[in-house]
């Protein structure tokens, strides 16, 4: 058992947040452009308010990852690594999407190509954490499940709260990848602990630790199956959506640091 990580689980939601916010301005802004007529209001490619809300949750997502660190002002050698070390890419793949919203956020002019930029970089961010975050010494992590869960956040957090600055146009879009995105969170995290209860001794009692964590079915019943019921019954994304696929996330991500079992806990053991 680990400890939940507070700054990791505060940095890793609210980045992916961002990301999957910028990826659905994006693709919002693609469908505008091929539409017939100019984009106008939310749907506008230059909507500058959805800009600055993904720039202040990456802001505070590497704010909090400082305090995960033993010494924040050193926080700058995290990149003596990057031809080997996965967390020194993401640090470096994070900066630069940081970089790219603050620019589409103070300018408020954020052309395609700033667009895509934005994207492609958060993606890329995405999948550095991914590997960031599945060592070896964690055998129920030490694959891909790290980087489905970061998709899967970033498409939920992205396509609700993307919702609150969509126009009328693109809100069965967002309400469509949204449906699709709590079915397939569903699925995942109802499979993925019944696989680690048929792997080995170490991945036996992460899946009797993620199972036996009330934040668990919290995340599972809060930020899956209540979402996944409600947007059934509705035509449009509602706006307290976004707030409680976020609850979800934080306790879905509170039990991926604090309830996966590290496989130093078993040496020793016999087989």
């Amino acid at each position: 058992m680990q400890n939940i990580e507070l700054p990791l689980v505060l940095f890793t939601v609210l980045s992916q947040a961002a990301v999957g916010m910028a990826l659905f301005l994006a693709l919002r802004s693609c469908a505008c452009a091929t539409a017939t007529g100019p984009a106008t209001g939310e749907d506008a490619p230059g909507n500058r308010t959805e800009w600055l809300a993904a720039t202040a949750a990456m802001g505070v997502a590497l704010l909090a990852s400082l305090f995960h660190l033993g010494h924040p002002e050193g926080a700058v050698r995290t990149l003596a690594h990057l031809e080997k070390a996965w967390l020194s890419r993401e640090i470096l793949a994070f900066g630069a999407f940081s970089a790219l919203l603050a620019v589409a956020a103070v300018t408020g002019k954020a052309g395609a190509g700033l667009r895509a930029a934005a994207a492609l970089v958060g993606l890329f961010a995405l999948y550095t954490s991914g590997m960031t975050y599945a060592p070896p010494a964690m055998p129920a992590l030490h694959n891909a499940a790290p980087l489905g869960f970061f998709v899967l956040s970033a498409l939920l957090l992205g396509a609700s709260f993307g919702s609150w600055f969509a126009g009328d146009a693109r809100q069965p879009m967002l309400r469509t990848v949204l449906l699709g995105s709590l079915a397939a969170a569903l699925a995942v995290y109802v499979i993925v602990p019944c696989v680690w209860a048929s792997g080995g001794a170490v991945m036996q009692m992460t899946a009797r630790a993620w199972l036996a964590s009330p934040l668990y079915w919290a995340r599972l019943v809060l930020g899956i199956l209540v979402p996944l019921v409600a947007l059934a019954r509705s035509p449009r994304i509602p706006h307290w959506m976004g707030p409680l696929v976020l609850l979800g996330e934080l306790a879905g991500r509170a039990v991926f640091f604090g309830a996966t079992v590290h496989a130093a806990v078993n040496l020793g053991a016999p087989y």
